[in-house]
């Protein structure tokens, strides 16, 4: 096993707000340290990569921000130097093998996946009232009246994180949602099938990705008989899911190397 580096107490971010935290699916704000380790992003689109950087910069200014490959241009001094955060949406063991071992040697924390995580069903949601599918939540805890009826969500792949995130958006919506690898157009109209068979007049289509290009998103929407939200990109809420990671992985490992007690 690969022995973790040290972390320090200073090292440790430090929350904003006051209270037990409620466990590791809620959002919450944090004050980094001006000597944190580095943000790596790693796995995601270039392009969303780079934006989601700017976007981390911006809300943590002082901490280094890395969009893949150029990480190892500049990591500063310490143990550890950087934390590095794939940027799945979904668990994939196959990757998160890969760039575990990959960066074994280095003095490096690699976070969990982004999802599943309501911050996700968050940034849907904001996607698809965007697109004119959706009211945004401007009222806490109140139930959401949407132009759209229900919901295909859109993924790579449909496993068991996907159906967590469809249940986390239906929560928000109040409305059916079902997920749908992006790439089945069988799958993706049995989806609006069985939204219909729900009551659904008006489904909408919300892709669970960082990233797809026009042709690719056009035939999805097409294939699902539903209008298109855009992809995540780099919207806020996957910023902040991508940081509050980062804070998982440092406390993490504070807390495997005795310097805190669960």
């Amino acid at each position: 096993m690969t022995e973790l580096p040290d972390v320090t107490p200073d090292a440790l971010p430090t929350r904003r707000r006051a209270g037990r935290r409620g466990g590791r699916h809620r959002g919450g704000s944090f004050t980094l340290p001006p000597d944190s380790p580095a943000v790596v992003l790693a796995g995601g689109p270039p392009e969303v990569m780079a934006e989601m950087a700017r976007i981390i910069t911006a809300m943590h200014p002082g901490i280094p921000v890395h969009a893949g490959a150029d990480a190892g241009l500049s990591l500063p001094a310490g143990d550890p130097a950087a934390v590095v955060v794939p940027l799945l949406l979904t668990p994939d063991p196959a990757v998160e093998t890969a760039l575990r071992q990959g960066l074994a040697e280095l003095p490096v924390l690699v976070s969990e996946v982004l999802g599943p995580h309501p911050l996700l069903a968050e940034a849907l949601h904001m996607r698809l009232a965007e697109s004119g599918l959706a009211r945004a939540d401007r009222i806490r805890m109140m139930s959401m009246v949407t132009a759209a009826d229900g919901v295909v969500l859109a993924c790579r792949a449909v496993d068991e994180s996907a159906e967590v995130t469809s249940v986390l958006l239906a929560s928000r919506l109040a409305v059916p949602v079902v997920a749908a690898p992006l790439g089945d157009p069988a799958a993706l109209a049995a989806a609006t099938e069985s939204l219909r068979g729900m009551g659904s007049h008006r489904p909408a289509l919300s892709p669970c990705v960082l990233d797809a290009d026009e042709t690719e998103l056009a035939k999805a929407a097409a294939d699902a008989g539903a209008e298109p939200a855009r992809p995540l990109g780099a919207h806020s809420a996957v910023a902040q899911l991508a940081v509050l990671r980062y804070v998982e992985a440092l406390e993490a490992a504070y807390y495997q190397s005795g310097g805190l007690e669960e």
